[in-house]
Formats: structure tokens, sequence, C-alpha cells
């Protein structure tokens, strides 16, 4: 009677951790597909930032160079970098993640 017992408790032991395995694997295949699911959006936000920091710069620069600043070339070069950055970083993010 002891050894049916046992058998049993074993064996129900098992069958739960092998349940618990497959929600595991569901559960973080769920995960992955929600976090990825974020990428498309994500880039797209980091893009309009960086056209927004584009306009920002551009008129930035224009005025530097209207009122004869001598350093309107390094902020030119600092605006175009920060929008460069910004491309350049979404679209490896995006490749290396997905």
């Amino acid at each position: 009677m002891k050894k049916k017992v046992l058998f049993a408790a074993a064996f129900m032991l098992a069958t739960v951790g092998a349940y618990a395995q497959g929600n595991g694997i569901a559960g973080i295949t769920e995960a992955t597909n929600m976090v990825t699911s974020y990428f498309d959006p994500g880039t797209k936000l980091i893009y309009a930032v960086g056209a927004v920091v584009g306009l920002i710069g551009g008129v930035k620069v224009y005025s530097k160079f209207s009122s004869g600043d001598p350093d309107t070339s390094k902020t030119a070069a600092s605006w175009f970098g920060a929008c460069i950055f910004l491309i350049v970083a979404a679209t490896i993010l995006r490749s290396f993640f997905l």
C-alpha cells in the first residue's frame, strides 16, 4: 500500500513539473513576442526624434551663421553628429535585437 501511494505521489509531482515547464516556455515566448512588437514603433519614434533634432539644429546653425558667429562649423558638426547617432543607434538596435 505504501509503494502505491508513494508511486502515485511521485507520478503527480512529475506531471506537475512537466506542466510548469510548458507554461514557462509559453510565457517566455509570449514575452519575447510582446517585446519585439514594440521595436517597429520604437524605431519610428527614434527616427521622428532625429528629424526634430535635425530641424532644431538647422535653425540654430542658420541663426549662428546669420549672426556671423565663428563657431558655426562646430555647432553644425555637433547637431549633424547627433542626428546621425540617433539614426545609426536605432538601426543597430533593431538589427541586434530582431
